[in-house]
């Protein structure tokens, strides 16, 4: 999986280890991070690796894949997790940005994919996008942010299309996500007063609907599931 190093990536990553998955994951910048996780899926009694990759780059793309394939044997679950978020005025966007934004979280999972694909066939695999509730509800300082997770939730439904019958592909989309952050507080009270749970969510919530994409019926392609406590009802 792609940015399994910390944060919700990193709960994902260990989620699937507890079911008994062994897991690769890539890191641009948290090497340490990405190396404590690897030791903690270790410590479950299955295999992990991590390796620097950057997305951007098709070459590292395609050698982190070979690595794992050659570590592992076999490559059966595809979790495209890495992404880009800023918050930035739409007069104030910079055309770097944007294009960073759809570097990061568009082609970044198209490459990975298409690198992936054959190995998945092999196994009649899967892949798990992670999309945003941004990607489907318009947010004004999140244009980029938003445009580019909109493109990625239909660039799962044509993954979809594209690679059955051999391999699933599915996108979990989160809201508002509580990961312990102290900064904007006052933003995660006001999202929290609006969602019907009346609450935010957790990590563990979208891992979960990550292990069900990862070991659900094979019927089950080309689907957005929203894990957002009932916000984009709002």
């Amino acid at each position: 999986m792609t940015g399994g190093a910390r944060r919700i990536g990193r709960e994902i990553a260990l989620t699937l280890a507890r079911a008994g998955a062994s897991v690769a994951i890539t890191y641009l910048k948290s090497g340490e991070e990405a190396r404590a996780t690897a030791a903690q899926i270790d410590a479950l009694g299955v295999r992990s690796s991590a390796w620097k990759c950057d997305l951007r780059d098709a070459g590292q793309i395609r050698s982190a894949v070979a690595q794992a394939v050659g570590q592992f044997g076999r490559l059966d679950l595809l979790i495209n997790n890495s992404g880009f978020y800023e918050t930035r005025a739409f007069e104030e966007l910079p055309i770097a940005e944007w294009d960073e934004a759809f570097a990061v979280n568009v082609r970044g999972p198209f490459l990975m994919t298409q690198a992936c694909r054959e190995q998945l066939r092999k196994q009649q695999g899967r892949v798990v996008n992670i999309g945003s509730l941004g990607g489907i509800r318009p947010w004004a300082t999140h244009a980029h942010y938003c445009a580019s997770k909109a493109a990625l939730h239909m660039l799962t439904q044509v993954s979809a299309k594209a690679l059955a019958p051999d391999i699933k592909v599915n996108c979990v989309a989160p809201g508002m996500i509580d990961q312990g952050e102290a900064e904007h507080e006052e933003l995660r009270r006001r999202f929290a007063e609006k969602t019907p749970m009346q609450r935010n969510g957790n990590a563990n919530e979208v891992a979960q609907a990550v292990l069900f994409f990862a070991t659900c019926p094979d019927f089950i392609t080309g689907q957005i599931l929203t894990v957002d406590g009932g916000l984009s009802l709002s």
